[in-house]
């Protein structure tokens, strides 16, 4: 691109947010980019565990190691593009500069589609873990008010500085990670704990067969979810003050940490009884673990504070790692004209403001939309679902980008070995997972996608419409600010 022409582009980039902190700050250590990505990803131990276990059993462990490993790629070939790009977006960056914005705006909804489940399904949680905690046997029309306020709660605190954010979520972070952990040994030593119970991997699943796919393979799929977070990472780097090719740090550390955690917790609970004991009567709606403790170790305290820690603080981390993210994807889209510029407005906390306010919107309607009996699976196989694709499309894109700007790569230490042969098996995997996870999609999980994505389809209409007739799409790369 001519230098005439990158000052042209320059000079039609949408004006700076118009506020008095002037867009996103840089303020961020590397590790509170570490514990946003961990903290979103680990928060489904104690609740979702039943899900787990209704999909792949005993085997459960071992579905989550396997699925370790192949989220692994796709999180090395997003260490890899990662640091080409100063700005918040993520997806939208990377698939509007690999194939066009069209892409790059239904990559962006997609992986919102799973960030933003996140939200009414935790509080979900949290009020029903509140009801079971003190029998309250509350209405699901009760336990959804009690949602609602605790979304209420979450907007408030998401609009404060982000300083206050990230180490309150770190905080709730290790404390549940400890917490699992110290779980983890008291059932191990429990004096019931048999190697038996585990053996039996793959003999159960509350999943069908499909296409000739065995249920347990399709299961394991729909375990994308509890590793989806790493791709917060970009979503942080306008505001991080260290070198951004530790970005890989983030992203692959999340991944590992997670991985090695859910895979030892979940073999530790897996040899405490029979799947069928373990999953028996109110367990199979979730709290499993928890369950267990309770009615087959006959413990009284430890589940409790177990609880406490896991599903209160736990899920609130997981909450405001989401929910962080999400925001800072619309202020993006807002900035690079894939939304209208008021969502790059920011309080005196450089906290956007029109964002916020849409992610609590949706959340309400989400929760207003759920089945008493279905919501926990809806939600769960929607952010699989929504997150598989949007990983496989972004997979796409960095092929092309690594062929379009070779020269992009060449101070960039993260370059993944192998080339583009690891990038397409990325693509590969993500494809497949994706595939298989549309094989576990229940009509409550196309519903809500679909309401979902309805809206998208009709802010990306107005957008052709209106208003990229109006303004260009402007993207900053390596080479400058460029026009899509």
């Amino acid at each position: 691109m001519s230098k005439d022409a990158q000052t042209q582009h320059t000079q039609s980039q949408p004006p700076a947010p118009a506020s008095s902190g002037a867009g996103l700050q840089k303020s961020l250590k590397l590790i509170f980019v570490y514990t946003v990505a961990t903290g979103c990803m680990f928060t489904y131990v104690s609740y979702w565990d039943s899900v787990f276990f209704s999909y792949c059993g005993a085997g459960t462990f071992l579905a989550f190691a396997l699925m370790t490993v192949a989220i692994l790629p796709t999180a090395l070939v997003y260490s890899e593009i990662s640091p080409l790009f100063k700005t918040a977006g993520g997806e939208l960056i990377y698939n509007t500069v690999g194939i066009n914005k069209h892409v790059g705006f239904l990559a962006s909804w997609l992986i919102m589609a799973a960030w933003i489940s996140v939200p009414p399904a935790v509080v979900m949680a949290i009020a029903t873990y509140i009801s079971k905690l003190f029998n309250l046997n509350l209405t699901f029309q009760v336990t959804v008010g009690i949602g609602v306020v605790i979304l209420l709660l979450v907007f408030i605190m998401s609009l404060q500085d982000i300083q206050f954010l990230v180490k309150m979520q770190a905080g709730c972070l290790f404390a549940n990670i400890g917490t699992t952990l110290i779980t983890a040994i008291l059932i191990l030593t429990s004096g019931h704990w048999d190697i038996a119970n585990v053996l039996d991997l793959f003999s159960f699943s509350s999943l069908s067969s499909s296409a000739g796919i065995p249920a347990w393979i399709i299961g394991m799929a729909l375990l994308i979810t509890p590793y989806f977070g790493f791709e917060t990472v970009p979503q942080m780097v306008e505001e991080g003050d260290f070198p951004i090719n530790n970005t890989k740090a983030a992203i692959c550390g999340s991944v590992l940490t997670c991985g090695a955690i859910y895979t030892v917790f979940f073999f530790c609970v897996a040899g405490l009884a029979p799947v069928h004991d373990l999953l028996a009567g109110d367990a199979a709606n979730g709290f499993m673990t928890i369950t267990a403790m309770e009615n087959l170790l006959g413990w009284k305290i430890w589940p409790v504070i177990y609880g406490l820690v896991s599903i209160l603080l736990g899920m609130t981390a997981s909450i405001l790692g989401f929910w962080m993210s999400s925001a800072r994807m619309m202020y993006s889209m807002g900035t690079k004209n894939f939304l209208p510029a008021a969502f790059t407005k920011v309080n005196k906390h450089q906290q956007p403001i029109l964002p916020n306010i849409f992610l609590l919107a949706i959340s309400l309607i989400f929760i207003l939309l759920q089945n008493a009996g279905s919501f926990m699976n809806d939600f769960f196989n929607l952010m699989s679902f929504g997150c598989a694709c949007a990983y496989a499309l972004t997979m796409i894109s960095a092929v092309r980008i690594h062929h379009k700007h070779p020269e992009w790569y060449e101070d960039n230490r993260n370059v993944v070995r192998g080339g583009d042969f690891f990038r397409i098996l990325a693509m590969v995997i993500m494809i497949a997972i994706a595939f298989f996870c549309t094989l576990g999609q229940g009509a409550g999980s196309w519903i809500s996608f679909g309401v979902y994505l309805g809206v998208g389809v009709l802010t990306w209409l107005w957008m052709v419409v209106v208003r990229w007739k109006q303004s260009p799409v402007i993207i900053e790369t390596p080479d400058g600010p460029q026009e899509f």
